[in-house]
């Protein structure tokens, strides 16, 4: 006589059912995601993630720094330390997580979220490059849009800093914030 085996059923591990929940949108399509890494490893977690065939990106500013002897050096540092981007498959994710230096993908509780494609295309664009720098002190402003250009619909913050205006850009997803200098003719306000 044989007996039957009662099945028993385990409830699948919730945190990996809403990672891969968040991803199932990029299944067919990637997305931009920000990796957050261990600090001063960004340049070793891009060379890793182009090994492996994925894209990435680490925005950058240059700066010059002045040693101890007054020499002054030109330094390209990153733009948004310990954030690295990179345009994520759903099946993408295990890879990514196994990378040395990556801590997580930044997300909120329920998973992953994706940033903006049109903010990367600001970040990477000529027009930001050549005049970026990181902005620690945000004040609260006038809402202003770029109005032409490649870069027309991209929303920031307006800001003085000496005699020039700055187009503040926030990326909410990872608190982080970068300022290019801008002509006034190229904004205009956002209405509530």
């Amino acid at each position: 006589m044989t007996m039957l085996q009662p099945r028993i059923f385990e409830e699948p591990n919730v945190q990996s059912a809403q990672l891969s929940a968040a991803f199932q949108s990029a299944e067919s399509e990637r997305q931009w995601f920000a990796l957050f890494t261990v600090p001063q490893n960004e340049r070793s977690v891009v060379r890793h993630l182009e090994l492996r065939e994925i894209e990435s990106f680490l925005p950058t500013f240059e700066t010059t720094h002045v040693w101890k002897n007054r020499q002054r050096v030109k330094v390209v540092k990153p733009l948004f330390p310990t954030y690295v981007f990179a345009r994520l498959h759903g099946t993408d994710r295990s890879r990514v997580l196994g990378l040395s230096g990556v801590l997580r993908i930044v997300g909120n509780a329920r998973g992953p979220i994706a940033v903006p494609r049109s903010e990367i295309d600001f970040l990477r664009s000529d027009f930001c490059r050549q005049r970026v720098e990181p902005y620690h002190e945000l004040v609260v402003g006038q809402k202003v849009r770029i109005k032409s250009g490649s870069m027309q619909g991209v929303q920031g913050v307006l800001v003085r800093k000496k005699s020039s205006l700055r187009f503040v850009l926030t990326l909410a997803l990872i608190n982080q914030n970068a300022a290019v200098e801008v002509g006034a003719e190229d904004l205009e306000p956002v209405l509530a």
